[in-house]
């Protein structure tokens, strides 16, 4: 009975040992609770309360609208389009992506093309970059799509602007285009620090004036703050700061002169670039033949990629900014002015001309052997006197010769608003020295500058550089800066501005100078060798034509049949009118054309004829008024170097124009395939 008792009393015991044990373990639980509790809500509340902001709140960047490019009468060459895009997010795909395309196809058609292109996107972006799979979605797809999204886990529906250039092969060069941004773009942005003002946007500018001006047209990315769940939908907007459009530009160019140019050169391989002296605006700038920028917008496809990659006429190349050539004859007019400057040689001074000119032995030639007889500086410019500009050439000091022609901007960075710019060859001594290793060929040889003086030897210049140089000729030595962006428009208020106003510098030459090289381009047109290609033109005009070898004859007489097509010479142009007041200067180009008098001539006729006719010049002047009474509203009376004065226009008047003198004997001229000669 004891024992009974005693067992009873310890197990009571242990009850009571234990509940304490329990209680007591339960008490430490809930202190240890109400730590953490306390912890998290009073010590970590900021921090915690934040982040569950984060996942409550998603910022969502509003890529901005990329501002507009049009040409200088209003015609739009590059706008923006509302497009619905697919892209797709590779760390939110699951399950095979093939397996995904393929389901999606039978909702949303996906030709082989947009898979082959969106795989090799997909291959080469990050786990978190969208990448475009599908573009162009019409209003139904785009909802059959929405109402099936659930089934796509990183497929995401967007609406989104466009790049497009209207104008398809017109003025590409000049334009460029956009496209996606690479690495690279990448790395420069962060190194800029714009990197933030990109988020959200996926294509910058690659060539042309959409890369020169990416940050004027870009604009400014806004910020929409969104409620979303938990999984990521969006419940509401909260707070939104609107993108700023990027800048409209307004392009010198007119694209009717444009692609009546382009037209001209039907197909060939070329260049041609039209200035207005008085201001520097780029009228025209062709490269030949041209491509679709429309087709770079989204990442071109490898069978476009490679037709114009291997192509042997090179369309992607700008050839009035990156060819570089031997100018000819067009080289002359500076050639002589130089010598009248210097005081090498007086204009009115007779030299003998029996066909060539002899130099240590050897016989530098006149092009197709013509024999000119006593030659003074106007008849060696009119019929393109090799043997004239050789005796210079014997008599002038190369490096004097390069320091005045660069002041026409040869050889040199004109600096108009395009990137990639070539410089050239504006040949000297310290260049050879610079060029050369062996000292042997370091020595600069009097022979050299013969070759110099008429356009050829180590002469390899841009035709944007000839066009600029004639410009400046045409504007009495006064040097505007070539540019294509007329005019910056201010998305927000219309306000406009001008990136160039009044000239870099002004070359010291003589008027009496001037005059000699005027009248003797005058007779280029009038009676020499440009003298078919500008009859009956109701306009005086002053000019050069020329012609340069592509390679050396070594002594042997050129014949255009017997040379393949790619080796035969180039033809070139330049000139500007109306003389008495100058509204436009051309150089042009057509490679391995032949004679520039029969082939490169005729085509400036058009450009000229095309922006001097009477009615086309009224409506420009009209347009300038209108444009100068808007400045003078927005910023004060314009300046007097204000770009668009209509005094710097002046109607051409016919009855003051001077008649075309009769056409020579044939005898007194020279045929139009001997024009131009070289060693």
């Amino acid at each position: 009975m004891f024992e009974f008792r005693k067992t009873g009393h310890r197990q009571r015991q242990t009850v009571v040992l234990r509940a304490w044990v329990a209680g007591l373990f339960a008490l430490v639980c809930l202190l240890l609770l109400a730590g953490r509790l306390w912890y998290l809500q009073v010590n970590r509340y900021e921090a915690l309360s934040a982040r569950a902001e984060q996942n409550r709140i998603t910022i969502v960047p509003v890529p901005p609208r990329r501002g507009q490019i049009s040409d200088r009468n209003g015609v739009v060459l590059a706008k923006n389009l509302r497009d619905y895009t697919l892209t797709v997010t590779r760390a939110q795909v699951q399950g095979d992506v093939g397996d995904m395309l393929d389901r999606l196809s039978e909702l949303v058609y996906l030709s082989e093309g947009d898979r082959r292109k969106f795989m090799r996107l997909y291959q080469q972006s990050g786990r978190y970059a969208p990448v475009l799979l599908r573009n162009n979605l019409n209003e139904i797809e785009a909802s059959w799509f929405a109402v099936h999204a659930y089934r796509f886990p990183g497929v995401s529906l967007e609406a989104r602007w466009v790049r497009t250039y209207p104008m398809q092969q017109s003025a590409a060069h000049v334009l460029g285009f956009v496209g996606r941004i690479s690495e690279d773009d990448q790395q420069a942005l962060e190194e800029s620090g714009q990197m933030g003002n990109y988020r959200g946007t996926l294509t910058i500018g690659k060539k042309g004036v959409e890369k020169t001006w990416e940050k004027t047209l870009h604009g400014h990315t806004g910020i929409e703050e969104l409620e979303v769940t938990a999984g990521g939908r969006p419940v509401r907007e909260l707070s939104r700061t609107d993108p700023v459009s990027g800048s409209n530009l307004e392009l010198s160019l007119d694209i009717g002169l444009q692609q009546m140019a382009e037209a001209e050169f039907d197909g060939r391989r070329g260049a041609l670039v039209a200035i207005q002296p008085k201001t520097g605006e780029v009228l025209a700038f062709v490269s030949s033949p041209s491509f679709d920028p429309n087709l770079f917008v989204d990442g071109i496809d490898v069978e476009n990629w490679r037709k114009l990659n291997e192509s042997p006429d090179h369309p992607l190349i700008n050839r009035p900014l990156y060819g570089t050539y031997p100018i000819g004859s067009t080289y002359k007019p500076f050639v002589a002015l130089a010598a009248l400057e210097m005081g090498v040689r007086s204009a009115q001074e007779l030299i003998p001309d029996p066909g060539y000119f002899e130099l240590a032995g050897q016989k530098f030639r006149n092009a197709g052997g013509a024999v000119y007889g006593p030659t003074d500086m106007h008849r060696a410019i009119v019929v393109s006197s090799d043997t004239y500009f050789f005796s210079l050439g014997a008599l002038m000091d190369v490096d004097a010769l390069h320091d005045f022609s660069k002041q026409f901007g040869f050889g040199q960075i004109t600096g108009i608003d395009l990137d990639g710019e070539r410089r050239g060859i504006l040949p000297s001594r310290e260049w050879k020295r610079k060029a050369y290793k062996k000292p042997e060929q370091q020595h600069w040889y009097q022979g050299e500058t013969v070759s110099v003086t008429v356009g050829q030897g180590y002469n390899a210049f841009t035709l944007l550089q000839l066009a600029q140089a004639t410009s400046v000729l045409a504007n009495n030595g006064v040097y505007m800066k070539p540019h294509l962006v007329r005019r910056i428009i201010d998305s927000r208020t219309d306000q406009f501005s001008y990136p160039v106003v009044g000239p870099q510098a002004t070359i010291d030459l003589k008027p009496d100078h001037l005059r000699v090289i005027r009248e003797a381009m005058v007779d280029v047109v009038r009676k020499g060798t440009a003298r078919r290609a500008f009859q009956g033109a109701p306009y005086q005009a002053a000019g050069k034509t020329g012609t340069a070898q592509v390679y050396s004859l070594r002594g042997a007489r050129y014949r255009a049949r017997s040379v393949d097509e790619r080796l035969r010479d180039h033809a070139l142009f330049m000139a500007y009118a109306p003389v008495d007041d100058p509204q436009i200067a051309v150089a042009l180009i057509v490679e391995n054309g032949g004679w520039g008098a029969s082939v490169a001539a005729p085509i400036a006729r058009k450009v000229f004829d095309y922006w001097l006719d009477p009615a086309r010049v009224e409506q420009r002047r009209a347009s300038l008024r209108a444009e100068r009474a808007a400045w003078d509203a927005q910023a004060g009376p314009a300046p007097a170097a204000f770009p668009g004065r209509p005094e710097t226009q002046p109607a051409p008047d016919d009855d003051e124009a001077p008649e075309p003198a009769p056409l020579p004997d044939e005898a007194s001229a020279p045929e139009d395939g001997a024009e131009e000669g070289s060693p």
